[in-house]
């Protein structure tokens, strides 16, 4: 008996400042999948963006610690952002968005690495979550005077959970969404599962890298992401900085990590632990072993690391490449 393997298709694209990538187990359902993605990632840019004056997210900037009506999406995305703070133990917080927009990344990834004008580095805590009061009853948000939100570390992987999801229940089909790599899957999987490459160095999705350590997987269910510090890095003076932030001293982190790879039940959750491992640095595996969550983390040298239920993969490569990129 042979079982028929269940063919697929694949759209690549941009949004939300990162690649997007969309793949249906129908090829017959890719466009009109790929035409209500479009549609749910323009919903949540306008909701959740910080580089958007016009965002929902930004209008709360102007609020001082009034109560607030918000949509259901933003109010959504935010209980994502401080359910993500509390499992992480505030490693993963969305209140740095001072922080980062004091490092220079004030807009577009894009635009913030055309500027190497000097910046001043000032150890400063972070307000804190706690601080931030969403009355899910109500539909209203208090954001005190003078904290910006930052729904970075949480927003793309959950509108991926949201868009396979959603684009699944819709089609009928097998439907993986990743955004800059934060992957969520939903529907009947190919035969064999979704196969994901995890690597260090970005490229081509359809070409090994050349160079650096690697790992395909088989993702059933669920979601993976991938955090590290080189991907989204540039320069200010004298300074090399990188987006993921020590909510305690308000700086990039310094981590004895490179990338950190998560499964989990859904990709909200794998992205909170692989942000929370760099930002915990030593003894994130252990950290990450007690959550009962397979990940693969990668040091600044490149010797990999597996928690338990980490899949052992056919193609594994472990080299060390001069810089990291997921």
């Amino acid at each position: 008996m042979t079982t028929a393997v269940r063919p697929t298709a694949a759209a690549d694209w941009r949004a939300l400042g990162t690649s997007v990538r969309l793949v249906t187990t129908d090829p017959a359902l890719l466009d009109s999948c790929n035409l209500l993605l479009a549609r749910q990632l323009a919903e949540v840019d306008a909701t959740c963006s910080r580089f958007r004056a016009d965002s929902e997210l930004s209008a709360l900037d102007d609020t001082a610690g009034r109560p607030t009506r918000v949509s259901p999406l933003l109010a959504e995305a935010l209980a994502v952002a401080l359910r993500a703070a509390e499992a992480t133990d505030g490693a993963v917080d969305p209140t740095i968005g001072s922080a980062l927009e004091a490092l220079g990344y004030d807009r577009d990834f894009t635009l913030v690495q055309e500027d190497d004008r000097p910046v001043r580095l000032t150890v400063r805590r972070v307000p804190g979550w706690r601080r931030i009061h969403l009355d899910r009853a109500t539909g209203t948000v208090t954001v005190p005077s003078g904290i910006r939100l930052d729904l970075g570390a949480t927003a793309k992987a959950w509108a991926a959970d949201r868009a396979a999801r959603t684009l699944a229940e819709a089609a009928g089909c097998g439907v993986l969404v990743s955004l800059g790599g934060d992957t969520a899957v939903a529907g009947e999987p190919p035969t064999g599962g979704w196969r994901i490459r995890v690597q260090d160095i970005t490229g081509p999705v359809d070409e090994a890298p050349a160079q650096g350590p690697y790992a395909t997987i088989g993702l059933h269910s669920g979601g993976l992401a991938t955090s590290g510090t080189a991907a989204r890095h540039w320069r200010r003076g004298e300074h090399t900085l990188h987006h993921i932030i020590n909510p305690d001293t308000g700086l990039p982190v310094h981590t004895p990590w490179r990338t950190v790879s998560v499964a989990a039940a859904n990709c909200a959750d794998a992205n909170a632990a692989s942000t929370a491992a760099l930002v915990k640095g030593r003894g994130a595996e252990r950290w990450l072993t007690g959550l009962g969550l397979p990940a693969r983390l990668v040091t600044t040298d490149g010797t990999v690391v597996t928690t338990p239920g980490w899949p052992v993969s056919s193609t594994t490569r472990t080299t060390t490449p001069p810089e990291a990129t997921p």
